[in-house]
């Protein structure tokens, strides 16, 4: 048994944010029946990289789905898209809002179908406020959320976080809305509208930065890789290359300037707290990179770890594909499309002892399951379910 086996979602986005929320649904055993147009389907089908001619970026987002293909501009697949809410559980949405009301799809005409129904809808900015009809995509989102204002090299210009996260965090707290939902409609028996902002998501994350803002009335900036406020905590550089090391207490402090040889450090007033540290970090970090610089990552990376410093390389792709402990944990997971063939991908972080999700399926193919799905969850005749799929795509 799954976390949400028995829980069927009708997820309607596209791309990103929605998406990795219903992936994240489909992992832990909801049936997620993706609703998508004719001919395109997912934008993200689109874009590379590709395998042939799948997109791996749509295939790593959507597996464990199936694809039901609906043209929500003909009235017969709209009344086919009630039919199924009628049985659903969730419905799943990124559109701009107001879009949904126009296709006569929205929570207004849904729950009265289905009062049960758990109704998310994930957009930029929300169903309220004056940027709610503005148009977002991830960069557009980290840049006015805040975290790009704080992310760069210190002194450098502003910086878009690697990851999607504009995206992902808001495909993150959607799934969560929606689980807790479905409790809340345990507890009382009804459904209801979860209205999530990519911006609010944003805001939720900025972690102390605003705490920052909001005690000493001045702006946080990027300063690279060190902490604001816990010192030592940082990148510093090896012969070859940097080493990551986080001393974020004084007994870690004191283990590593023992380890650096340097005790003067340890009497030395401009360094004697955390707090002194801080101040006074543009003085301690030469010394401190001077001292590192006379041996090899590998070398501090061993003395670190044996003394119980928090310590990291700086792994790229290629290191945490191949790494033995995202190995262990089942993190680097492979799937086979009926297409594209093997591809790996992220496996699911969320490890339960007693109903553990699981990566079972590729990403569908466009309109793979809709006859499938018209039998199954419509009941349906063969031939009829066969007929509307054979010219969905119309």
């Amino acid at each position: 048994m799954k976390p949400l086996e028995g829980i069927t979602v009708l997820d309607l986005s596209r791309v990103l944010a929605g998406p990795y929320a219903g992936m994240m649904l489909a992992d832990q055993g909801a049936n997620v029946i993706k609703i998508e147009p004719p001919k395109v389907g997912d934008d993200s089908r689109a874009f590379g990289p590709f395998v042939g001619k799948e997109s791996a970026y749509y295939m790593s987002l959507n597996r464990n789905k199936r694809s039901v293909v609906l043209n929500f501009k003909d009235p017969q697949h709209v009344a086919v898209f009630k039919e199924l809410v009628a049985r659903a559980d969730v419905v799943l949405e990124n559109y701009r809002p107001g879009t949904a009301e126009k296709l006569g799809i929205g929570y207004d005409v849904l729950k009265e179908i289905n009062p049960q129904l758990i109704y998310a809808q994930c957009s930029g900015f929300g169903n309220t406020g004056p940027y709610r009809l503005k148009p977002a995509y991830d960069v557009v989102v980290q840049a006015m959320g805040g975290i790009m204002s704080i992310t760069g090299a210190e002194g450098g210009e502003p910086t878009r976080v690697g990851a999607s996260v504009g995206d992902v965090i808001a495909g993150i707290f959607t799934a969560f809305g929606v689980v807790t939902a479905l409790e809340v409609r345990h507890r009382l028996g009804h459904g209801q509208k979860i209205d999530i902002s990519m911006l609010d998501c944003q805001v939720a994350v900025l972690e102390n930065a605003i705490a920052r803002y909001v005690t000493t009335g001045v702006s946080p900036v990027p300063i690279g890789n060190r902490h604001p406020s816990i010192t030592p905590f940082a990148g510093f550089t090896a012969s070859d290359g940097y080493v990551i090391v986080g001393a974020g207490n004084e007994k870690l402090w004191g283990l590593l300037v023992n380890l650096l040889d340097k005790p003067e450090l340890l009497t030395d007033p401009r360094f004697t707290t955390n707090g002194d540290r801080t101040a006074n970090v543009y003085e301690l970090t030469p010394i401190l990179n001077e001292a590192f610089s006379h041996k090899t990552r590998a070398e501090w990376l061993t003395e670190l770890e044996a003394a119980g410093l928090p310590c990291a390389p700086i792994n790229n792709v290629e290191a945490i594909v191949n790494d033995p402990q995202i190995a262990e944990r089942d993190m680097i997971v492979e799937v086979t499309h009926p297409v594209a063939g093997p591809l790996k991908m992220p496996g699911i972080p969320v490890k339960f002892s007693e109903t553990p999700g699981s990566v079972d399926t590729c990403a569908p193919l466009l309109g793979q399951h809709t006859s499938e799905v018209l039998q199954e969850v419509l009941g349906w005749e063969p031939a009829a379910a066969d007929e509307f799929a054979a010219h969905a795509e119309d």
